[in-house]
């Protein structure tokens, strides 16, 4: 038998098909098979993990990298870092928050100018849909992205504008004319208002479960009648679950994400004047943490994905009405998911579907999400018991502002392999690679 050039041996390795002892032998940058654990196999490098589990690569099909133009907010050496250190070994770049956003080819181009030889993990890279570019989205997707973002509500930053509903139908129309995929942020801004006040429920109350719900009964309603393939990006309300239910009940390609910050926090924990955990939509209440939970059990929401959007400290005050909206997670989300999923019975195949094997599916992203012969030996060392107190300034995201600071946290990732090949983030020719065109 030729050696292999790594073996990884768990007895929890988790594998599309459930948890078994196995082997995973690589060769060649892919996993070209799986033994027992305890066969014999020929290998330049055999590690042992015992009872740690061996995960997939986590797949997060929603970062915003902010590079080019906005780098002092993230970067994709910092972001790509963060990623490999929670285990991640592929992300998906937001077209927005970079100067150009990705609207056009030409902007194409700037960010994989921005990305060259700066990626520890592999990057693939979603397009936007904005008033006015509805040409460059065929040209965009012939070039390899992974499908087009849009929003229904303004975005937050001016060069990136929302369609209103004539714009969105005329955009699905020509993503489904080529069998594209739009991923939506679904609010109503007729449903939301300025907030009343500086305080964390002031700001809650002007961003309500009901714009939510109203935007994604709308976004539904224009993918059945155009055919276009669609996906809800970060569904925070509890009240969406219904209307994406009965989508799929009648055969809709609707397919709807949630975040760990929906999943982990809640509004009654937010701490006065703690700008760290605004986002939008919003961090609602426990119970509607509990019914999100119940959605993703039952597969009416699908994964799970960071909506890692960074920004400097000074963006994050002078207070809740004023302050940057977005969450920093990217290095964290599997331990938070893990320690709630963990508390409310679910196994870490199950952590392993929502955040590797369904975000690979949906976004076309070809060799990874799970353990399997074939696939990239994307691969997770990790320790389901260990606990550890989040420290923002040892992150490795480029500016330490994050919720999760000062709590503690089930589950240590200790090594991330990409394509069989260890991830420390202190390489000086880092080898993730820029997945354009490499679909399903």
């Amino acid at each position: 038998m030729t050696p292999f050039d790594l073996v990884v041996r768990s007895r929890r390795t988790v594998t599309p098909e459930g948890p078994r002892a196995a082997a995973v032998a690589v060769r060649g940058e892919r996993i070209a098979a799986l033994h027992d654990y305890d066969a014999p196999l020929p290998a330049a490098e055999d590690v042992d993990l015992r009872d740690l589990a061996l995960l997939p690569g986590l797949v997060d099909t929603h970062v915003h990298v902010n590079e080019p133009g906005r780098t002092h907010w993230e970067g994709f050496d910092s972001a790509t870092r963060a990623a490999a250190a929670g285990g991640v070994t592929t992300i998906a770049d937001m077209p927005l928050n970079s100067l150009p956003p990705t609207v056009s080819t030409e902007a194409l181009d700037a960010k994989l100018r921005a990305a060259g030889g700066r990626c520890h993990v592999d990057v693939g890279f979603w397009g936007g849909a904005v008033p006015g570019n509805v040409k460059d989205l065929a040209p965009l997707h012939e070039r390899g992205v992974l499908g087009f973002k849009c929003f229904m509500s303004p975005s937050g930053v001016a060069e990136f504008p929302p369609l209103a509903e004539a714009e969105l139908r005329a955009a699905l129309e020509e993503v489904a004319g080529f069998g594209g995929l739009m991923i939506v942020h679904a609010e109503d801004p007729e449903l939301l208002t300025e907030p009343a006040g500086p305080g964390y429920g002031q700001f809650l109350a002007s961003r309500p479960g009901a714009a939510e719900r109203s935007a994604v009964a709308r976004a539904v309603r224009l993918a059945e009648e155009t055919g276009c393939r669609m996906h809800i990006l970060h569904v925070s309300s509890a009240e969406c679950l219904e209307v994406l239910e009965a989508a799929g009940a009648r055969g809709v390609a609707v397919t709807a994400e949630t975040c760990p910050h929906y999943l982990t926090l809640t509004a009654e924990q937010v701490p006065e004047g703690r700008t760290a955990y605004k986002c939008c939509p919003p961090i609602r209440s426990g119970a509607n943490r509990d019914l999100l939970w119940d959605g993703l059990a039952r597969g009416v929401l699908s994964c799970v994905v960071s909506d890692h959007s960074p920004s400097p400290a000074d963006l994050k005050v002078p207070d809740f009405a004023a302050a940057w909206g977005g969450i920093a997670s990217l290095q964290l989300g599997l331990p938070a998911i893990w320690t709630e999923a963990a508390r409310r019975g679910f196994a870490l195949a199950d952590v392993v579907r929502w955040m590797s094997a369904q975000p690979a599916a949906i976004a076309g992203i070809s060799g990874k999400g799970g353990i399997k012969v074939g696939n990239d030996a994307d691969l997770v060392a990790f320790d389901p018991d260990a606990e550890f107190l989040v420290d923002a300034a040892r992150l490795h995201h480029k500016n330490p502002v994050t919720p999760y600071h000062g709590r503690t946290l089930k589950g240590a990732v200790l090594t991330t392999w990409l394509r069989g090949h260890p991830v420390d983030g202190s390489a000086h020719d880092p080898h993730g690679r820029l997945l354009l065109g490499e679909r399903t």
